[in-house]
């Protein structure tokens, strides 16, 4: 798609904050008008619009991917895509640990010890951990309480966490940035563990290290994401 307008402009309307483009509103894939819940996060967006050259990448706009998603993707089945979040607490990636060697044990352990600790606390829950890849079944207790965590959030907030969950595999990682009981580099520096390790000990790989920063950049961007909602 070219660029093919001149002025962003940010408008309070019904139902939130709209983003227009030469008068018009941005409109989700679905052709919904794009209106978020907070100022901030439509300023935000809308900064995206203005930075576009003339050929236009959604590649680098994420906050209005995820607004898109919110509205198209989220909100007409709030419930469905809640639980599929949700489920992630029946493996969550801080509950399986590495067999060796000692120096990446140890660092999971510093890491992800934290989260589930913060998690029992936060939830009244308690988790089993296992070493290797073999499934470790969860607590029902705490595969419901999480559940309904996740299930009592909004469907921007959903939006939000949802990119944090996937590219991380923790959805205790997850609710705790969502929580800001730890911050977004703490989180990414937990779920990117096992990643940084392999390019530690076996060299730089171009690919390898491009594919972390990607995904790193859209971690970060889902952060701001939910950050911004609350502005």
């Amino acid at each position: 798609m070219k660029r093919f307008w001149t002025t962003v402009e940010v408008a309070r309307e019904d139902g939130g904050w709209g983003i227009r483009l030469d008068e018009r509103p941005v409109r989700t894939p679905a052709r919904v008008p794009l209106k978020v819940p907070s100022e901030a996060l439509a300023q935000a967006i809308a900064a995206e619009w203005r930075m576009m050259a003339e050929d236009v990448d959604p590649r680098a706009m994420p906050l209005t991917g995820v607004g898109n998603a919110a509205i198209d993707r989220v909100t007409p089945s709030k419930d469905v895509f809640a639980a599929g979040l949700a489920r992630y607490a029946e493996a969550d990636l801080a509950c399986y640990r590495a067999e060796g060697p000692r120096a990446l044990v140890e660092q999971q352990a510093a890491s992800w010890d934290a989260l589930l600790a913060w998690a029992r606390r936060r939830y009244d829950v308690d988790f089993a951990t296992t070493s290797g890849l073999l499934h470790v079944a969860q607590p029902p207790a705490t595969v419901e309480r999480l559940g309904h965590a996740v299930a009592a959030l909004d469907a921007f907030q959903l939006a939000g966490l949802s990119p944090l969950v996937t590219i991380g595999g923790s959805l205790i990682a997850a609710l705790a940035v969502l929580e800001k009981a730890i911050t977004p580099e703490q989180a990414w520096a937990a779920v990117s563990i096992d990643e940084r390790w392999q390019l530690e000990q076996w060299g730089a790989d171009s690919e390898a290290q491009a594919a972390l920063e990607n995904r790193g950049r859209d971690f970060f961007a889902a952060a701001s994401f939910l950050e911004l909602l609350e502005a």
